[in-house]
């Protein structure tokens, strides 16, 4: 076998690897994404419980501050891992860009509403400032029910693509 045609192997080689790190980096992000948005349900619902018992304001903070944080981690995960690539426009794959085309608006949209509910929560600590909560959290869970659905839209694309064999290599 001459040089070149080792080199030629080596570099295939080489592509191959690049290529399934970065799709094992990818289903990794996903499944992190994925369980980021469970744990913010769980504690959304937690918290939408408190509504209906006699709890102690510092309770209801509590897990409001931990609800937030939650919001926030997954909202920036979603934005820096998976959607900042599409925005800045380096996703090179035509399918998940016609999706994203599609579905972005609306995930950009309930962005907002969780930007905005975590200033307006992010230094409550008396009864005042949580008047509103619980039909502020309403509006998160509509806006979580849209971003779902727009989310596993792409996310499916994105895990359609990762299945598939590459057309770099």
């Amino acid at each position: 076998m001459s040089d070149s045609q080792i080199d030629k192997i080596a570099q295939i080689a080489e592509r191959i690897s690049a290529e399934q790190n970065r799709r094992t980096r990818q289903t990794h992000t996903i499944n992190t994404l994925l369980q980021d948005r469970q744990q913010v349900l769980v504690t959304m619902c937690g918290l939408a419980e408190l509504e209906a018992g006699d709890v102690p304001t510092q309770t209801v903070i509590d897990n409001l501050r931990t609800f937030n944080q939650r919001l926030v981690d997954y909202t920036a995960r979603g934005h820096f891992e998976i959607y900042e690539r599409i925005i800045d426009g380096k996703e090179r794959r035509g399918n998940i860009k016609k999706v994203a085309d599609r579905v972005y608006p609306a995930i950009s949209e309930t962005t907002q509403v969780f930007v905005e509910f975590n200033d307006k929560y992010d230094g409550a600590d008396d009864p005042d400032s949580i008047v509103d909560l619980y039909r502020d959290l309403s509006t998160i869970g509509e806006a979580m029910a849209e971003r779902i659905e727009c989310e596993d839209m792409l996310l499916r694309e994105i895990s359609d693509q990762l299945e598939s064999p590459s057309k770099f290599l």
